[in-house]
């Protein structure tokens, strides 16, 4: 049990390593942009594609991390109040719903991304950048959340500890 949550903790971590490339590629491409735009009066003219391409990477890449180092915000109004088998109960139940509704969007997103693949759809911006792509790295954003939900709800039904402190932050990456 142990072995499989910090396997799933080192995807999740992997995953939101990769959300932090993205976020240092949208950087740089607006610091080349400014370059561009200041100095040679010109443009790559996909700065807002590609742009937008990366926050939704970054959001959906870090999801995993972000819940199993308590980074999420959650409203506490029931929690707070309870402990013990109760509060693992609670926590079960929102665990179980957010995964249902996580796999939910996996699906959707699975479908979206096999038609946009099968049939080559290409953005209509001038770089033409394959749809699959970044609804490839949200999906597979999606994948690893549902996976770190799986592991937190084994943990609730065994009442195991986390894999990792829950000292760790976002800036440990």
């Amino acid at each position: 049990m142990i072995a499989f949550q910090r396997t799933v903790y080192a995807i999740s971590k992997a995953s939101a390593a990769l959300a932090c490339i993205a976020l240092v590629a949208m950087v740089c491409h607006i610091l080349y942009e400014i370059v561009l735009r200041t100095v040679f009066a010109s443009s790559t003219f996909v700065l807002d594609e590609f742009v937008g391409y990366g926050v939704a990477a970054t959001t959906f890449l870090s999801l995993g991390y972000a819940l199993e180092n308590g980074n999420l915000i959650r409203v506490n109004i029931l929690l707070s109040r309870t402990s013990g088998i109760a509060r693992r109960a609670l926590e079960s139940l929102c665990a179980l719903l957010a995964l249902g509704a996580t796999l939910v969007f996996i699906w959707f997103f699975w479908l979206r991304v096999s038609r946009d693949w099968a049939r080559g759809t290409t953005s209509s911006s001038i770089a033409e950048v394959p749809t699959w792509i970044p609804q490839g790295a949200v999906l597979l954003g999606l994948c690893v959340f549902a996976l770190q939900l799986f592991a937190y709800l084994l943990r609730q039904f065994t009442d195991t500890p986390p894999p990792v402190d829950s000292s760790h932050t976002a800036q440990e990456i």
